[in-house]
């Protein structure tokens, strides 16, 4: 999801990691298999615009997560309990000494290249020196996603490869080596080395080139991959192809093309459906009540492991000034009680969601939710929250809250094309009028608002993209990759050295108790600072052909992905 994929941002009903198929089967003769193509709805207005693995910042999205799941093995493989699957992964084993500062991981050789090469060890230490070269400070091509998690890049001393087949991994402090597997090794999705090693002596090249065919999924050095399908073919703003990738050392796909289908709009993607040109998609909200009509489908909704949220600058660089004043938590709670989440669930999704108020979620249930923070310490109450701007000083003039100068009015950037997000920040900006804060409402397709949001802090405020983020490859949510100071994902500027200590806290070493204490005290603290605005989380509406089995019984809701070499036809 970020962005980073992780800054891994999903949108709450259009996911950008729930990608949606359907099928449809030509008609062969009967001594060949039939033709099954599964037809992928992209959520409204969303490209996947970053084919490499290592994702930049500001390609840092579910949906180029999905592509890149298409085509490479993740060194890890995180399951839908949130625990490690060995046999999937590219890792045979993991272990590592006492206090978790040094890791073997020995590489599962039933995984191999297209071109019928091994997976090496030297192929995992190659994309662990572009992940950290990309996560230095100072001018670069492009900034990794990831930056800030898993202990990337300050805290991993040395990565080398001792064998063939064995990767070393030293940390400079000890960790919790539940933590350092889920958020830090779990990052890396090998490429191979003797294809994309363009530029040996010189990294800023090395990167450069990255960029260069980074969006080019058609180049040359995409046709040799690990994962279940190679790129086939696509039209910008059309489609994107993938064909089963015969060498794959996994579950093979028995589909024969797996299309993911731009959508212009909600209403558009629902008509696709309604024809079977989509025959799985996302139902929209604002067709609820049209539901009834996709007679052929299943309907089934699914929570991520994510939360979803608004960011607000709390750079000082921030538009009108206002960087300042969102630094400050009794604004961001003033905000946070101007925001109607029972009301969304309701009149906008149609009872579908839940009302959260944190960076770990109540759904779906893992063992890293601490019930004790069910209650929201800021609920719904304008008047409260205008109650407590006054309290601080803030005037209303001319309808608006100012105080030295600055007011409380800036503009609201959000993902077009849907009614749902549309309904939303309109609900919003009429709750926040009651406290005296003026919003402007400027929809932007969604490539737009994080591109923004991750590009100059002088040119935003605010941004709303109807979604958020889910933990990928962040598994083990300590909030690294988000809230840390400087951290990749951390697109708001915000800065607490409260925060930095407790997530730090959070993946030390210790008992099984200490270490979810540590966790719990972390949260207790995101939720009463309120980083960014918390925002109810809504479950994933899909749809899925009657025709293809499997899209809903292996759906991942801990890593947002769907997995379509497992789909076969009824």
């Amino acid at each position: 999801m970020g962005i980073s994929r992780k800054w891994a941002v999903w949108a709450a009903i259009l996911p950008l990691s729930a990608v949606v198929a359907g099928c449809g089967s030509t008609a062969a003769p009967s001594s060949s298999p039939p033709s099954l193509t599964a037809v992928v709805a992209l959520p409204v207005q969303t490209s996947p615009n970053w084919f490499f693995p290592i994702l930049a910042s500001t390609g840092y999205t579910d949906t180029n997560s999905q592509m890149n799941y298409m085509m490479y093995k993740s060194l890890v493989y995180i399951n839908k309990t949130d625990g490690v699957n060995y046999h999937k992964s590219l890792a045979a084993s993991i272990t590592s000494n006492a206090n978790g500062t040094r890791y073997t991981i020995k590489l599962n050789g039933r995984y191999r290249w297209s071109n019928g090469q091994p997976v090496t060890a030297e192929d995992v230490v190659f994309t662990w020196n572009i992940m950290k070269a990309a996560s230095q400070n100072g001018t670069l091509p492009w900034t990794y996603g990831g930056a800030g998690g898993g202990g990337v890049p300050a805290d991993w001393t040395d990565v080398y490869a001792q064998n063939a087949d064995t990767v070393i991994v030293t940390l400079a402090n000890p960790a919790n080596q539940s933590w350092f597997i889920h958020n830090g090794l779990a990052q890396i999705i090998p490429v191979p080395e003797k294809v994309w090693n363009r530029y040996p002596d010189n990294m800023t090249q090395e990167l450069q080139f990255i960029a260069s065919v980074a969006n080019q999924p058609t180049n040359a050095v995409y046709k040799v991959v690990d994962g279940p399908y190679q790129f086939g073919a696509m039209v910008p703003n059309d489609y994107w192809s993938f064909v089963p990738n015969p060498r794959y050392g996994g579950q093979k796909s028995q589909l024969t093309k797996v299309v993911f289908q731009y959508e212009t709009s909600s209403a558009a993607e629902y008509a696709a459906l309604k024809t079977g040109t989509v025959s799985v998609g996302y139902l929209p909200p604002s067709l609820w009540a049209s539901r009834a009509a996709l007679t052929k489908d299943h309907f089934w909704p699914a929570y991520l492991f994510g939360f979803n949220m608004a960011r607000i600058n709390q750079s000082p660089l921030a538009m009108g000034g206002l960087g300042p004043t969102f630094s400050q938590r009794y604004v961001r709670a003033a905000l946070e009680m101007g925001i109607n989440q029972e009301g969304i669930i309701q009149s906008i999704y149609h009872g579908q969601g839940t009302v959260e108020d944190g960076p770990v979620p109540s759904q779906p249930p893992t063992e890293f939710f601490d019930p004790a923070l069910s209650k929201p310490p800021y609920p719904y109450n304008p008047a409260a929250g205008k109650a407590l701007l006054l309290s601080h000083g803030w005037q209303l003039v001319n309808g608006v809250m100012t105080r030295h100068g600055v007011q409380l009015s800036f503009p609201l950037m959000y993902t077009s094309g849907s009614n749902s997000i549309t309904d939303t920040v309109e609900l919003l900006k009429q709750d926040w009028a009651l406290e005296g804060i003026q919003v402007q409402l400027e929809p932007q397709p969604f490539d737009n608002v994080i591109a923004v949001m991750h590009g100059n802090p002088a040119k935003w405020d605010a941004a709303y993209w109807g979604g958020g983020w889910t933990y990928q490859p962040d598994y083990y949510p300590t909030g690294g990759e988000l809230f840390a100071t400087g951290a990749a994902a951390n697109a708001g500027h915000y800065d607490s050295p409260t925060m930095n200590k407790l997530i730090q806290a959070s993946y030390a070493p210790g008992t099984k108790t200490e270490t979810k204490n540590a966790l719990f005290a972390y949260e207790a603290y995101a939720v009463h600072d309120i980083p960014y605005l918390w925002f109810p989380i809504i479950p994933t509406l899909n749809e899925s052909s009657a025709q293809l089995k499997g899209v809903s019984t292996t759906f991942n809701p801990i890593t947002a992905l769907f997995y379509p070499n497992y789909w076969t036809a009824r």
